[in-house]
């Protein structure tokens, strides 16, 4: 298998063909065979990140499902960003994220900055 950047759809799909069987294989990582299996998946990657974007969450959604993960609830969030009320808002999509309460929540829950800005 010649490498090269993947230009269509049936380029695409050939080279998946040909990493599947590779795997099958099981090449060491170090070997020839591992280096090439490694550079078809960086085509692969490119292929996949240009033709097929993965859209960021919603940052509320992730908000709510560190809560949940945390064991918080809005209450909790009261000493971090605001009142009771504006906490509630906020979660709802009735108020917006601020770049100050993005930065909180990104320290606090450990939610990265790219998803909170989205």
């Amino acid at each position: 298998m010649e490498l090269q950047i993947i230009k269509t759809e049936k380029e695409y799909e050939d080279l998946l063909d040909w990493v599947d069987n590779q795997f099958d294989l099981n090449h060491p990582p170090e070997s020839k065979e591992g280096g090439k299996l490694q550079i078809a998946l960086l085509l692969i990657k490119q292929y996949e990140d240009a033709h097929y974007p993965v859209p960021l969450p919603d940052p509320m959604e992730i908000v709510r499902q560190k809560m949940t993960e945390n064991g918080l609830m809005n209450k909790d969030l009261v000493n971090w960003i605001g009142s009771k009320g504006y906490v509630s808002a906020l979660l709802s999509g009735k108020k917006p994220l601020t770049l100050r309460i993005a930065k909180v929540l990104h320290k606090k829950l450990g939610i990265p900055a790219e998803v909170l800005l989205a």
